[in-house]
């Protein structure tokens, strides 16, 4: 009877130091503080971090391509601008739902247009991007928008309850749908074969008559409509547009990415990886929560060292790699006559 063996390769081993960090990081939570050990406290992650999880997921599919989004946090912000000053003014609710959804497929598909259009690189385009998402965000206006629809209200206040009085927000119960769409994305489509196909080599890819072009519109419309996703799930949780909302995020984004094992040169990466980036840096914001005395600041601090060690940990297996692929191509081959010739003397 054959005994089935989970693998841990180098296209896995990251996601699986994920892993075992974020329950290290748990248990020591766990040991250390009283009422840490809780289902709600776990469900808190969720909640707390729902649009980040949104928005890392589909940053993930351009990082897999091998491109970048820096957009992605100050169209979160000028949702939630926009979305407040639409209600404001008296638009229905689900009509402003629909509306920062569909300007997110627009804005993201015509940053993909322009990269492969004319062939720029894709921190120029949303570096643009960045700037004029936030600069929209001004022009709306400068100060706090309060939300008072009892639409987004309702919308906020909904709980999904998962065991006894344990519940999950809305939002989180958006982004666990989204994650699940886009793991089955990215292994069950074409499309998500496309994407792994064009990260890892795109000059091949091409060669094989796959829509590069096509792909890198979707995968860029694609994160467009995760971060007007993520923006609306944002925006019901704190109640308010503010042109200078989570400044910054978009360097969170990548790092959940790389955290969770997508590998920043391409080509490599689980879709559940984001989001196991994003509980990790969430469970670090909670233990230095609990703990009482450590400055907010400590949770950067260790994000970054993280991070540090994740990206060495990705260059080794870039390096590793390289040089398989040189040993390879080093090997001398057997021609075909020689070889049919040794098959004849044998």
């Amino acid at each position: 009877m054959k005994q089935s063996r989970i693998r841990i390769n180098e296209n896995n081993i990251i996601i699986v130091a994920t892993l075992l960090l974020f329950v290290l990081l748990y248990g020591y939570g766990s040991i250390s503080f009283t009422g840490f050990f809780s289902m709600q406290v776990f469900l808190n992650l969720f909640i707390d971090n729902a649009y980040l999880i949104i928005v890392a997921t589909g940053m993930a599919f351009v990082i897999i391509t091998g491109g970048i989004d820096l957009s992605v946090a100050s169209f979160v912000a000028f949702v939630s601008m926009l979305a407040a000053s639409l209600l404001q003014h008296g638009v229905h609710a689900y009509l402003v739902i629909l509306m920062i959804l569909v300007m997110g497929i627009l804005f993201g598909a015509g940053q993909g247009y322009l990269i492969y259009r004319f062939q720029l690189h894709p921190w120029i385009v949303t570096l643009a991007g960045m700037f004029f998402a936030r600069g929209l965000c001004y022009l709306i206006n400068t100060e706090s928008i309060e939300i008072t629809d009892n639409t987004f209200i309702v919308l906020s206040d909904l709980k999904v309850y998962v065991v006894g009085e344990n519940y999950l927000s809305l939002g989180a119960a958006i982004s666990l749908v989204f994650v699940a769409i886009a793991m089955y994305i990215s292994k069950y489509t074409r499309f998500g074969r496309n994407v792994y196909a064009i990260g890892g080599n795109v000059n091949s890819a091409k060669l094989m008559g796959l829509p590069v072009n096509k792909t890198t519109i979707l995968v860029y419309t694609l994160s467009g409509f995760s971060s007007a996703l993520g923006g609306f799930v944002f925006t019901i949780y704190m109640q308010s547009g503010y042109a200078l909302h989570v400044m910054g995020m978009e360097m969170d984004a990548i790092a959940a990415c790389v955290i969770g094992g997508i590998l920043l040169t391409g080509g490599v990466g689980y879709l559940i990886g984001p989001t196991l980036g994003v509980l990790s840096m969430g469970i670090i914001q909670t233990i230095i929560m609990f703990q009482g005395t450590l400055s907010s600041w400590w949770t950067k601090i260790a994000i970054g060292f993280l991070l540090f060690l994740f990206i060495l940990l990705q260059r080794l297996i870039v390096i590793k790699r390289g040089k398989r692929k040189v040993q390879s191509l080093s090997e001398p081959s057997i021609l075909p006559e020689k070889a049919g010739q040794h098959a004849t003397i044998s």
